[in-house]
């Protein structure tokens, strides 16, 4: 069929569709293959209720703007889902500067003897029954390594190095009552200055490991945590969030508030079921260490031992 529409009063009846139409009335069907479509005139007695017929060229136009419009549709639709799908570093123009944080290798958890839970869920007792060295958490690209604090045990002695000399004894009367089973401990220094320190104290039971937390005076207002600082500038971080913390373990977060001294110190005590960690930055000159860097280690550090 042509692109002629068809009356409706030729079609009331098939006696009216078989009749001969009239000469002055316009054929309504097919014109015949000798007549050519253009060639027959336009009728001047057409009823009045047929709406006149556009034009074959601008059918052909409006065709041509159609396909034009929808493929341009398709496109900006497509070029829309492809930004879309893209990650922001992806798209020229947004793409997000580094924050500071170090790059960790991927971790996993250490395998645990046969028939031994985990720390949390169905173990009451909230012990950690992997090597201890093994739930430390590994240095980041870039670092060097600390050459006695080489993530294996270490004595006693060694771990009071984490504090000022004045501190020491105590210390070391708190651990003596406590009694420790095992102490692990790992260390690093990276590019920009910045020292990182890991120790893991792991003890007989939960309560012991609670009663040193509270014995060094740890999140108490009464004072600051005995540790390396040289000045009484040493404060809780209000900058660390609840947010950050992991179910089943507790997190005490300090940063050293300025004027400090030869160095700035961030440090956290978390206490994980029997095991006490304390994660230690610092960075000697006048610039304060990552706060980064630094919760981004703690973070981690706290998984492994979750």
């Amino acid at each position: 069929m042509s692109e002629q529409t068809v009356n409706p009063e030729a079609t009331a009846t098939p006696e009216a569709a078989a009749a001969p139409e009239p000469a002055a009335t316009p054929p309504l069907s097919e014109a015949p293959p000798e007549a050519p479509p253009t060639a027959a005139p336009e009728a001047t007695g057409t009823p009045a209720d047929a709406s006149p017929k556009p034009p074959r060229r601008v059918l052909r136009a409006v065709a041509r703007w159609t396909a034009a419009a929808l493929a341009f549709g398709v496109f900006g639709t497509g070029t829309a889902f492809g930004i879309a799908s893209l990650e922001r570093t992806d798209v020229p123009g947004l793409a997000t500067e580094g924050d500071g944080r170090w790059d960790y290798p991927e971790l996993t958890l250490p395998p645990l003897p046969a028939g031994s839970p985990r720390p949390f869920g169905a173990n009451p007792a909230e012990t950690h029954h992997a090597d201890l060295r093994d739930l430390l958490l590994p240095a980041p690209a870039g670092a060097v390594p600390d050459k006695k604090l080489t993530g294996g045990w270490i004595s006693t002695e060694t771990y009071l190095d984490a504090y000022l000399p004045q501190h020491r004894k105590a210390v070391s009367q708190l651990l003596k009552d406590s009694a420790p089973r095992h102490i692990a401990a790992r260390g690093w220094t990276m590019p920009d200055g910045t020292t990182s320190r890991i120790y893991l104290v792991r003890f007989n039971s939960t309560a012991f490991a609670s009663r040193m937390l509270d014995d060094l005076n740890v999140g108490s207002s009464a004072g600051t945590p005995l540790d390396r600082t040289d000045t009484d500038t040493t404060e809780i971080d209000s900058s660390w969030s609840s947010a950050n913390d992991i179910e089943n373990l507790s997190s005490f977060v300090f940063a050293e508030q300025a004027p400090f001294g030869a160095e700035h110190v961030r440090l956290a005590y978390t206490l994980a079921g029997d095991t006490l960690a304390l994660v230690v930055h610092e960075r000697a000159g006048k610039r304060e260490t990552g706060r980064i860097p630094f919760q981004q280690t703690l973070i981690l550090q706290n998984q492994l031992l979750a």
